[in-house]
Order: C-alpha cells, then sequence, then structure tokens
C-alpha cells in the first residue's frame, strides 16, 4: 500500500497537510467492489495522488481511469505520475463534466471558511461555513447516480446542515470512525440517489446517529478491519468526462506561453502601425446619410473645416434612450387598466466644438441631434 515516499510525506505534513492513514486507507479500500467494465473515479482533494492510485489498483487498474485535482505544485506533480489525469488548480477554478464519476473520494482540506471567500466562491449554506462543506457542494454534481462517495471529514463538522444534505444526496450510509484518531476523523460511505424522503424511519435514525457523533455524544465505531457488509459496487461508465480542464492557465503554462509569444511585441506594428498611417480616403463620396452615421458611431472625429471658413472640431456617439408610451383597456367590470410600454431607441448625438476665429460661438460646445 505504501506508494507515497517517506521523505515526501514528511514534507506534505509539514506544509499543513497529511495524507489518509494507511490503516484507515486500507480498509475503506476493503468496502469497495468494482463492477465489469471501464470505471472512472475521482479525488478532487488529491494530495500526492495516493488514494486514488490506491483505490485505482484495489478496483483493477487496467479498467480504471483515476482523476485528481491538487492545487499545490509539488503534491500536483507526484500525483501526475500516479494517475491518468490530474488538474494542478483550485477545484473551484475547474470545468468537470457532471456525473462523469462512479467514485467521487472526497478528503477536503479542513477549516472555516472566511468572510470574503464566504461571499466570493460560491459556498451556498445558512449553518457555520466550513471548507468542508465547500468542497462538498462543488463535488457533489461530479458523482453520477448511483456512484459512491467515501467522504473523510472531522466528526465535529457534521451539524444539521451537512447531516441533512448527506441523508438528502445519499442511501446507504455508514459512518465509521479513521484508525488513526488524531484529526478526530470519521469516514463516511453512501451511494448517490435521488433526492430522498427525510420523513422515512431509516432516514430519521441515520440522521439522528449522524447528528450524535458530530455533536459528541456518540462515537462512531472504527473502520472494521474486515468488511462485514455487501461492498460498495462502483458502477462503470460508457465514456471519461468530456471536460476536465481548469479554466485559468497554470503559472508554468502561462509562462511557457509568455515566452513562446513574446507577449505583443512581435505584434506591435499590427496593432499600433495603422495608428501611426495617414487614412486613407474612401472610394467614393460618402453620402449625407452614410456621413451622419459614421459621425454617430465615432468612427469619424477630428477638425473639420467648411467651404465658408468654420471651423469645428467633431465626435460622434450613440447611446440609449427609452420612450414610455401608455395604453389602457376597459376591463369587463368597467375599471381601466394602464399598460407602460417601455421602447429603446438609439439616439445618435454629434458635439462640435466652435474654433472658428471672431464666431460668436467660440469655445462653446455644440450639440446635434
Amino acid at each position: 500500500m505504501a506508494l507515497m515516499f517517506p521523505r515526501l510525506a514528511r514534507n506534505f505534513a509539514k506544509n499543513g497537510y497529511f495524507p489518509t492513514d494507511e490503516p484507515t486507507l486500507e480498509r475503506a479500500l476493503a468496502a469497495l467492489a468494482p463492477t465489469d467494465g471501464p470505471m472512472c473515479i475521482l479525488d478532487p482533494c488529491a494530495g500526492e495522488g495516493v488514494a486514488i492510485a490506491e483505490a485505482a489498483h484495489a478496483l483493477g487498474r487496467e479498467q480504471v481511469s483515476a482523476f485528481a485535482v491538487e492545487y499545490d505544485a509539488e503534491r500536483a506533480r507526484h500525483a501526475r505520475t500516479m494517475v491518468d489525469h490530474c488538474i494542478h488548480g483550485d477545484l473551484m477554478d475547474t470545468l468537470i463534466s457532471r456525473q462523469s464519476f462512479g467514485l467521487l473520494w472526497l478528503n477536503p482540506p479542513y477549516g472555516d471558511l472566511s468572510n470574503d471567500a464566504n461571499g466570493n466562491i460560491g459556498y451556498q449554506g445558512q449553518g457555520r461555513a466550513r471548507l468542508e462543506k465547500l468542497f462538498y457542494q462543488r463535488s457533489l454534481p461530479l458523482l453520477q447516480y448511483g456512484g459512491v462517495l467515501v467522504f473523510i471529514v472531522p466528526s465535529y463538522v457534521l451539524d444539521a446542515e451537512l447531516v441533512g444534505w448527506l441523508t438528502r444526496h445519499f442511501a446507504g450510509l455508514r459512518i465509521y470512525r479513521a484508525v488513526e484518531t488524531q484529526f478526530k476523523q470519521v469516514v463516511i460511505f453512501g451511494r448517490r440517489a435521488r433526492q430522498r424522503d427525510q420523513a422515512t424511519d431509516s432516514v430519521k435514525a441515520t440522521r439522528g446517529l449522524l447528528l450524535q457523533i458530530g455533536q459528541g455524544d456518540a462515537e462512531a465505531e472504527e473502520l472494521p478491519a474486515e468488511w462485514p457488509f455487501l461492498p460498495y459496487v462502483v458502477p462503470g461508465i460508457h465514456a471519461e468526462p468530456e471536460h476536465f480542464y481548469r479554466v485559468t492557465m497554470e503559472p508554468e503554462q502561462f509562462a511557457d506561453e509568455v515566452g513562446r509569444l513574446q507577449g505583443l511585441w512581435p505584434s506591435l506594428d499590427v496593432h499600433l502601425g495603422p495608428a501611426q498611417q495617414s487614412l486613407r480616403p474612401p472610394a467614393r463620396a460618402l453620402s449625407q446619410w452614410h456621413l451622419a452615421l459614421a459621425l454617430a458611431a465615432g468612427a469619424i472625429s477630428g477638425v473639420v473645416k467648411s467651404k465658408t471658413g468654420r471651423v469645428l472640431a467633431v465626435k460622434g456617439d450613440t447611446h440609449k434612450e427609452k420612450t414610455l408610451q401608455t395604453e389602457y383597456t376597459e376591463r369587463d367590470d368597467g375599471s381601466v387598466a394602464e399598460t407602460r410600454i417601455l421602447t429603446d431607441k438609439f439616439v445618435p448625438v454629434i458635439r462640435a466644438w466652435d474654433m472658428t476665429p471672431d464666431s460668436p460661438t467660440r469655445g462653446e460646445v455644440l450639440t446635434i441631434r
């Protein structure tokens, strides 16, 4: 089971991350069984990729495609050597096809969300804002119906809100205490189902147990060394996810592109060259309609001198106004209904700064509508 080098594990522990302990990982994998056919599995907080790689081997490596997302650059580099597809980036900055995975291995980061993060990264909830809840919300749509969840979180995170989500979204829920007790973790198994009725006796019992464990009124049994129940069968999938990529560019990828394209300097003449050249006259004289339209669109601007000697600095623009139309209709009961209709109207405006010497309006801005 030991796929991660000890030195690497110590480095990760120093960086505020520690992978799922090996006994818990072994026992959790014993609860899973493969289906016939290809499977896709996902760890959206993969760390160095050990857990999802071990899951792939336990289910049959030749028929499993393992996907991972990891924020830390060093851990992501290590994970890419162990899984089929790995994104180095934030899960909130990814585009992944929904309902594309038969197994969701979710061991998210632990901690409270700050007020700024709570307001900016899409957390939707009424209870205590936690990272575990945020990653659960973001990851749940990626699991197909009938797919298996392995959710590893501290027991004290199980408040009424999170327990409500779990009992609503999953059937066959089971909860056990992790073998390593340093972080007070529990391992929750479930199979994704359509939204479940919260009023059934079995759901009420499961909900009550989870709440008691979350509040510290009860302690979950330790994850058994040998799985005593029917295993959770990871369902197959017809095709790999259509979308699995990071929305923004990775720093290394961005640096490579800058080095390859050298920024905008090679195309400086393309973008700025025309502005330094004198404009060519049109092929034929513009009609009054074309001239007015070009002025209003701002395509023609600058100093204009008429045959009479008048000098104007003109600039055209267009803005949108609304026209109000009111209609009155009589109802069957004799009352009158008033209907107000607002219609958008695009109004061209040409402003001219009079620069004609000795003109009575010299220095004034004239508006032509």
